[in-house]
């Protein structure tokens, strides 16, 4: 998959992560959802900025976190901080699975959504 096709992925996923946060919280399953959602979201994303990096800068990472450390350094991302505590939180929700978290994690998820969102439109 090229650079332009994993952007356009990420950018529908992002989408997609919207729809299910305006679901909102009353049913579990939108909460699942919307989760499964983020996941999803976050490993596009470090995988388009790993694109990116590589087409545009002449950098080559191979894991999320030197990608989000990179793309920082370059000005793609703006808060590295937050970046890496929402790839925490992903890695979180895809290895465990526990109500309580889930629940704190989806609290976090507008946040995470607005930034995901940006980052899709500057790619």
């Amino acid at each position: 998959m090229n650079a332009e096709d994993r952007i356009a992925e990420f950018r529908r996923a992002t989408e997609r992560l919207a729809e299910a946060l305006a679901a909102g919280d009353a049913n579990p399953l939108f909460v699942d959802a919307a989760i499964q959602r983020f996941e999803f979201c976050v490993e596009l994303a470090w995988k388009s900025l790993r694109e990116v990096l590589a087409r545009d800068h002449g950098v080559n990472v191979a894991s999320p976190k030197p990608a989000l450390q990179e793309a920082y350094r370059l000005h793609l991302i703006d808060d590295e901080a937050v970046w890496l505590d929402m790839l925490r939180d992903r890695n979180l929700c895809v290895h465990t699975y526990r109500e309580a978290l889930a629940r704190e994690i989806y609290q976090r998820l507008p946040r995470y959504a607005k930034l995901l969102a940006q980052l899709a439109a500057r790619l």
